[in-house]
């Protein structure tokens, strides 16, 4: 592998801050971020968060940009199939309103209309995107992204090397605070699979924060504490091309914002000040956040534990005291720490019967009595936890008040006329003929068969699929590597590639053809203008023609589709795809994946949510796939698909646990109810 020459790093990185509504945008230009992120209305991955219009973004723009910071726009939702049009008009209006200084995105379309709506900012790749290893940054470089956000379950050497490694002309950004999801960014459909509800597209139910069962077994074993690397910060600035840290936040409330921007900034200019590495330790404490967590980054001399533990507080908030019971059957808290009027308390968690928000009207000394006054049928338990998760501070509300003052002396936006928003440039559809091909199944194994693959030879009428492993390509009669279909994981770690490296040129050496990548940026490990047939598998998360289009610039010659689609949906896309599409039929497609482990939960055995629903987990190397009790079913909608034009139909093979049960209820995915 080649590697540019090293450069010096930055002077120092930029403070990145979250706004997901204008006080929180002043608060963080309050506390002197170089750079807020934001979203709008629509098309963001927080579509809780009350977002931003043209109008307002442009006012807040127009401020920021007088005080020498920049503005970055969210668009990194995944983009349906009849959503490109809206998309360009609206990054058509920002070009033209609001000229933000770099658009944040996730679906490949947005690489192309981008630019079709005269964007001239940077492109960011969000961590929704999946670039996880050296090899991606050259393949996102490639394609027109000038930065990368980077995961953040990557350890410090993992980073290190994405750093060392980043090729000229690209830049990386790297999250220092916020919530931790539990499984890989971008590789989550679990509350899609529930309910519609994607997180691609910001709708996240967050099921991961549930309580779930096994054997006797209960707590909320996916629910990770919020990420702080506060003084492990000290190590990134000696990074190379490590541009920007990052605080996760836009459902966060302005006291977060500022006090954690302030934090962090003090981190970064003095780390060598030991009252100030203190006072910015105590400011993180009170940032309402939850119990943190380092991720995989190193802890002083002994290993990091894991992110979601039995023992964490995992509620959103800094927990202030339990619930306790009172003589006449009410309830109170007798909170840790003093309350301020206009503090806003959380009551226990989300999935609770009893759960709500309690703003408060006044003081409330520490260890004093708070009668609680709810409905009787809403009584909590007690000991449940009540977190505080706002406050507004007067000395906030003052700093506030001035920047809001400034930003009400800006002039009104004026908007740009519809004739200045262009139709869009269609993506030349594949030819009918190769379209319409005919159909191809695809036996997806997830284990080599009775052990080796070559005695049990290929099922009859189907092309027989693998996952690239070591066993496979030592245990397969290369005979047959030509005539496999072998498939890459769907995330690849930074000390992973050599490996994946070096076996995707043992296969290719042994005459393989066909091999689905399941993450675009995969494409860079291939040799171009080789007689290969490169697929861009469904972990890619394809869902429009402008990111097939994309995929067929970068070398692809077919796609498997995104399975979150709704019936609409599916059936419109083959239309006016620029290339042949597949659809994952039927099998055990995951709800996730995750690097995080989930103690004390075992995998291979099933474990249910409080509604009844089974899981069960597995571990591939060093991913465990978490998957539902019922698989994936579209086998009776075959004969639509057919006639829409998919012409690859892939059955994915695993083994669920004896003892699971598997659910009464259909495998259609979103097929009946769509993507939300």
């Amino acid at each position: 592998m080649m590697e540019d020459k090293p450069e010096p790093p930055p002077a120092r990185p930029d403070i990145l801050a979250p706004a997901g509504d204008m006080r929180s945008a002043l608060a963080a230009l309050a506390a002197g971020a170089d750079a807020v992120y934001l979203g709008l209305k629509h098309f963001s991955a927080r579509m809780q968060a009350a977002n931003f219009s043209t109008g307002e973004l442009a006012r807040l723009a127009d401020l920021a940009h007088a005080e020498g910071r920049r503005i970055y726009v969210a668009m990194n939702s995944l983009i349906k199939p009849s959503e490109p049009d809206h998309a360009l008009r609206l990054v058509r209006r920002l070009a033209l309103d609001v000229a933000p200084d770099a658009l944040i995105i996730q679906d490949l379309s947005m690489l192309d209309l981008a630019r079709q709506a005269g964007f001239q900012g940077e492109l960011h790749l969000s961590t929704l995107a999946n670039a996880t290893h050296p090899q991606a940054l050259r393949a996102a470089l490639d394609l027109g992204v000038q930065r990368v956000i980077l995961p953040r379950e990557l350890s410090l050497e993992e980073t290190r090397r994405m750093a060392t490694l980043c090729p000229q002309g690209l830049d990386l950004e790297i999250f220092v605070h916020g919530a931790l999801c539990h499984c890989v960014s971008g590789r989550c459909w679990w509350s899609s699979y529930l309910g519609g509800k994607s997180g691609l597209r910001g709708r996240c139910v967050q099921p991961c924060r549930r309580v779930y069962r096994q054997k006797g077994k209960e707590g909320r074993f996916f629910s990770c504490g919020d990420l702080s690397l506060d003084v492990r910060t000290s190590f990134l600035p000696a990074l190379p091309r490590l541009r920007a840290w990052k605080i996760e936040g836009r459902k966060k409330g302005p006291h977060y914002v500022y006090y954690v921007t302030t934090a962090y900034r003090l981190l970064r200019d003095s780390p060598e000040d030991r009252e100030a590495v203190r006072e910015a330790l105590e400011i993180l404490k009170m940032s309402l956040g939850r119990q943190s967590s380092r991720a995989f980054f190193p802890s002083a001399g002994s290993p990091v534990p894991p992110p979601a533990q039995k023992r964490l507080r995992t509620g959103s908030g800094l927990l202030v005291g339990l619930i306790s019971g009172t003589a006449a059957g009410g309830r109170e808290l007798r909170p840790a720490i003093p309350l301020l009027p206009r503090d806003l308390l959380r009551i226990g968690h989300e999935d609770e019967p009893w759960h709500c928000t309690l703003p408060l009207s006044g003081r409330v000394p520490e260890g004093e009595a708070l009668p609680l006054s709810l409905p009787r049928a809403r009584l909590p338990q007690p000991g449940t936890p009540v977190f505080l998760i706002d406050r507004q501070s007067p000395e906030l509300l003052a700093v506030l008040a001035e920047w809001e003052e400034d930003l009400a002396a800006r002039a009104p936006l004026r908007a740009s006329r519809q004739e200045d928003v262009p139709g869009l440039r269609a993506v030349p559809p594949v030819a009918a003929r190769l379209r319409r091909g005919r159909p191809l199944d695809v036996l997806l194994l997830s284990s080599l068969p009775h052990g080796r693959a070559g005695r049990a030879g290929i099922r009859p009428g189907a092309v027989q699929g693998l996952w690239l492993s070591p066993k496979a390509v030592r245990e397969v009669s290369r005979t047959l590597f030509s005539r496999i279909s072998w498939w890459l994981p769907p995330v690849i770690w930074p000390e992973e590639e050599d490996l994946w490296a070096d076996l995707i040129q043992r296969i290719l050496r042994g005459g393989a053809r066909h091999v689905v990548c399941n993450a675009p940026w995969q494409i860079a490990f291939f040799p171009k203008n080789r007689d290969l047939a490169l697929t861009a598998g469904p972990f890619c998360n394809s869902a429009n023609v402008f990111a097939l289009g994309v995929l067929a610039r970068a070398g692809f010659s077919l796609a498997i589709v995104s399975p979150e689609l709704g019936e609409g949906d599916l059936l419109s896309l083959p239309a006016g795809s620029p290339l042949p599409l597949g659809i994952v039929l039927s099998g055990f497609w995951p709800v996730g994946i995750a690097r995080h482990s989930a103690p004390p939960l075992k995998a291979g055995e099933a474990f249910a949510s409080p509604r009844g629903e089974e899981f069960w987990m597995r571990r591939y190397g060093p991913n465990t796939w978490i998957y539902p009790a019922w698989p994936l079913d579209l086998a009776a909608r075959r004969p639509a698909l057919e006639q829409a034009g998919y012409t690859v139909f892939i059955s994915m093979q695993d083994h669920p646990p004896a003892r699971l049960t598997q659910a009464p209820r259909p495998g259609e995915f979103n097929w009946r109810a769509g993507m939300l």
